[in-house]
C-alpha cells in the first residue's frame, strides 16, 4: 500500500464577488501518494492552479483541511507555513521567478544556505551536483538574462529540489517553452520521479500529462475523474496518449 503525503478533505476555496461568493473548489477531497507523478488537467478556469496554491499552503483555502504530517496546512501560522514550504516542499512554475542579479549557481544554492542542517560547503557541493544533472554546468556563472528559457526553467527544478522536498508542486513548468526545452524539461522530472520523488503537476498540455502515473481531472472546482497509468516509457507513448485521449474525450475536455 502507497504511503500518503498529503491529504485534502472537503477543501474550498471561494472570493468575494459582486457582492456574492465566487467558489472555485468546492469539497474537493484528494490522497497524494510517495513516489507517484499525479497530474492535474482541467479546462481553464477549472480551479487547476488554485487547487495546487491551496494543497501546497501557498494560498490558504476557505474551509476543508490539507492534512501534511499529521497537521492542517490550512490552520499553520505564517511561520510554520513558510518552513514547511522552505523545507518540505518544492515549487516549479510556468514563470521561473529567478533572481536577474544572480548566477544561475547563486539562484540553486542560496534556498540551500537557509538549511541549517548543512553546512555552506555542502550545499556548494550539492548545488554543482544539481547544475551538472540538469545540463548546466557550463554556464552556472551566467546570470539568467544570458541563457535561453529552457535552461532557466532547468534551473528552476534543480532550486526546487536543493532541499529533497517531499513533494514537488510544478504549476505549467512547460507552458512557455518551446517543444525542445519542453521534452528536456519533461525527461528531467520524469527522471526525478523514477529516482522517487514525488510530483504534483497542474497542466493543460497532453505530452506533459502522458508523463504522470495519475491523472485527476478537475471541472468547476470538483474532482470529476481520475486516470491511473503505469510508469512512463517512451516505447509506450503511443499507447499511454491514445488511452489518455480517449479518457479526457469522455470527459468533454
Amino acid at each position: 500500500m502507497k504511503k500518503t503525503v498529503l491529504s485534502a478533505r472537503n477543501l474550498c476555496k471561494s472570493f468575494a464577488h459582486n457582492g456574492g461568493q465566487l467558489h472555485i473548489l468546492t469539497q474537493v477531497n484528494l490522497d497524494l501518494y510517495e513516489g507517484d507523478f499525479t497530474v492535474i488537467m482541467g479546462q481553464s478556469g477549472s480551479g487547476k492552479s488554485t487547487l495546487l496554491y491551496s494543497l501546497s499552503g501557498m494560498d490558504r483555502a476557505t474551509s476543508g483541511e490539507v492534512i501534511y504530517k499529521d497537521e492542517n496546512v490550512v490552520k499553520m501560522n505564517e511561520k510554520k507555513l513558510a518552513t514547511i514550504r522552505h523545507e518540505d516542499f518544492g515549487f516549479i512554475f510556468q514563470q521561473m521567478y529567478l533572481v536577474s542579479n544572480l548566477t544561475l549557481f547563486e539562484n540553486v544554492a542560496v534556498p540551500g544556505y537557509l538549511n541549517k542542517e548543512k553546512t555552506s560547503k555542502q550545499v556548494d557541493e550539492k548545488a554543482s551536483g544539481l547544475l551538472d544533472k540538469v545540463g548546466l554546468t557550463k554556464v552556472k556563472t551566467h546570470l539568467p538574462k544570458q541563457v535561453s528559457g529552457g535552461e532557466q526553467q532547468r534551473c528552476a527544478i534543480a532550486r526546487a529540489v536543493i532541499n529533497e522536498p517531499k513533494l514537488l508542486f510544478a504549476d505549467e513548468p512547460t507552458g512557455a517553452l518551446n517543444r525542445k526545452n519542453t521534452k528536456e524539461v519533461l525527461d528531467l522530472l520524469t527522471n526525478l520521479n523514477e529516482n522517487g520523488q514525488s510530483i504534483l503537476m497542474v497542466t493543460h498540455d497532453m505530452k506533459a500529462a502522458l508523463r504522470a502515473n495519475r491523472v485527476i481531472y478537475l471541472e468547476d472546482g470538483n474532482i470529476v475523474g481520475e486516470l491511473s497509468l503505469p510508469p512512463y516509457k517512451k516505447e509506450d507513448e503511443k499507447s499511454r496518449e491514445t488511452q489518455l485521449n480517449a479518457w479526457l474525450t469522455s470527459l468533454e475536455w
